[in-house]
């Protein structure tokens, strides 16, 4: 086998390498600056989220008008939790790199090149999040600050974190290939993102998955499945942080709506409550739980870590 062609001593079935990886990177090549600023301007008539994501729809109470509202502000939402975690992946990946330097230059390249996007995709959620917040009118609340939550999530097993950021990668393909690329509805700036930040998540996720067998390798099936618990308890704590998330976008939809006559009444607060917070769990936990390429990977490391995920999926989806 040629020097950069090295597969993982898992199951070679899915034939990523490092050299195809980076190959690939290399000929997808854009800028943040071609994307947003100038004449570029996200345009407010329009949805930015697709409905099979938002969930917005079926809350009828709501005028055509508030149901738009807070599609732009679950897409607003869907800007700061991904600026967020790619807070955590950048270390994470730069950490994974450095040890093995010397080892493999395709190897070293590729997750530089991977640690390079991810920094650009950071300035890319803030660009689009400063002209959201520059034309929407009213302020949209934010968990955080992405600093703690960072260290939070990276004070686990490494092989814990790295299937975290395996679950998201996979989760970013799942909602661009079906649900964002046939919807024309959406506004095409906010479109034109999403497809961008596709097209380079798709390198990661392979890489990515090496990562995770790497990881994995050498450990008994106990520690894998010790990994994997704690990959939940990090399940959990994004749980939570989206229950609050959602708190604050129903507060920013009172303000930008300036339901101040007509408040939402508890029974309609509280049912586009639970629709909008199930609709976040299968956005950010349940599309990457069940997206066929992680489970394969999970059934890889060991089928018990698979059947584990699909106990608790259903609950997020």
């Amino acid at each position: 086998m040629a020097y950069g062609q090295h597969r993982s001593p898992f199951d070679t079935a899915h034939g990523y390498t490092y050299q195809d990886v980076l190959a690939a990177s290399e000929r997808i090549n854009w800028r943040v600056e071609d994307l947003i600023g100038g004449d570029r301007r996200l345009d407010f008539t329009k949805p930015f989220m697709p409905e099979a994501l938002a969930r917005t729809e079926a809350l009828t109470f709501l005028t055509p008008r508030e149901r738009l509202t807070l599609n732009q502000i679950r897409g607003y939402e869907y800007l700061c939790i991904f600026g967020l975690v790619e807070e955590f992946i950048l270390p994470f990946v730069l950490d994974h790199a450095r040890p093995h330097l010397d080892e493999n230059d395709w190897r070293t390249r590729a997750f530089l090149q991977f640690a390079s996007e991810e920094a650009k995709h950071i300035h890319l959620f803030k660009r689009f999040r400063d002209e959201f917040q520059k034309d929407f009118g009213t302020t949209v609340d934010v968990i955080g600050p992405p600093a703690e939550i960072a260290k939070a999530v990276l004070a686990h097993d490494a092989l814990a974190v790295a299937i975290l950021i395996l679950h998201i990668e996979w989760m970013t393909q799942q909602h661009y290939l079906h649900s964002v690329k046939e919807d024309h509805n959406l506004d095409p700036l906010f479109k034109s993102m999403l497809r961008h930040h596709w097209m380079e998540e798709a390198q990661h996720a392979k890489l990515d998955t090496l990562m995770v067998e790497a990881l994995a390798a050498g450990r008994s099936e106990d520690a894998i499945m010790a990994a994997m618990a704690e990959y939940l308890e990090i399940g959990a704590m994004i749980d939570g942080g989206l229950q609050a998330q959602m708190d604050f976008n129903l507060d920013g939809l009172h303000r930008a709506t300036g339901r101040n006559c007509e408040p939402l009444s508890p029974t309609e607060r509280d049912e586009i409550a639970m629709v909008q917070w199930q609709a976040m769990r299968w956005t950010y936990i349940g599309s990457g739980m069940t997206h066929p390429k992680f489970v394969q990977t999970l059934t890889t490391l060991t089928p018990k870590a698979a059947d584990m995920v699909a106990g608790v999926a259903p609950a997020f989806c």
